[in-house]
């Protein structure tokens, strides 16, 4: 297997998931205007207005223009959420740092496999946090830079790997680090957050409605 050509693949693969992004923003945009026409057509009693093309009518223009605003609202707040970066992120699910003077087994076996990483790679040692109520496999990196990197374990990762797996697994978080994926991935979870707020807001309309 050539590391460079794999490397190149998933850069690309990278560059699809921005896009593919970008064009769930535009479905998005496209899908609140087609509700905001249903309501509006059902509602209205004037034929000519109902009649009326959609994209003839100033309208959709400020809907558009709003449901943007909303999802960049929602990812800008977020992103100042996350301004701490990868530790941010520790904390908001709930991981707990990882003392170098831990006297648990797995959590020293984890210190020593990251260490001999982070030499081999020549990259800083990232702060390391265990999801102590977290009984899956997974693991992640998150930071906007290799200085502030913050590596994350499960418990059940700590738990179910041999020396050789875990070592395995915290390879591949280091190639995260060392190719900026996980500064992306911080950048992609506030496109999210932008995306969510826009389904809370419209689930919230829908019970007003309800109950109205």
């Amino acid at each position: 297997m050539n590391f460079f050509t794999q490397q190149h693949k998933a850069r690309q693969r990278t560059s699809l998931l921005v896009l593919y992004f970008v064009l769930a923003i535009v479905l998005i945009v496209v899908a609140v205007n087609a509700a905001t026409w249903a309501i509006f057509y059902l509602s209205s009693t004037d034929s000519s207005v109902k009649n009326a093309p959609w994209f003839d009518q100033p309208y959709w223009i400020w809907i558009s223009i709003a449901t943007i605003l909303v999802i960049m609202f929602g990812t800008i707040r977020d992103l100042v959420r996350l301004g701490d970066g990868g530790k941010a992120v520790a904390e908001m699910v709930g991981a707990r740092r990882i003392s170098s003077a831990t006297r648990d087994p797995d959590e020293k076996r984890l210190i020593n496999v990251v260490e001999e990483m982070s030499i081999a790679s020549g990259t800083p040692r990232p702060a390391l946090y265990v999801m102590d109520e977290e009984p899956a496999i997974n693991a992640f990196v998150a930071g906007y830079r290799p200085t502030e990197a913050v590596l994350v374990v499960t418990r059940g990762a700590l738990t179910t790997f041999d020396r050789d797996e875990l070592q395995g697994v915290i390879g591949h978080e280091f190639s995260h680090i060392l190719n900026g994926d996980m500064r992306l991935n911080i950048r992609l979870w506030g496109i999210v957050s932008g995306i969510l707020l826009i389904g809370q807001i419209g689930h919230f309309l829908i019970r007003s409605l309800r109950y109205s």
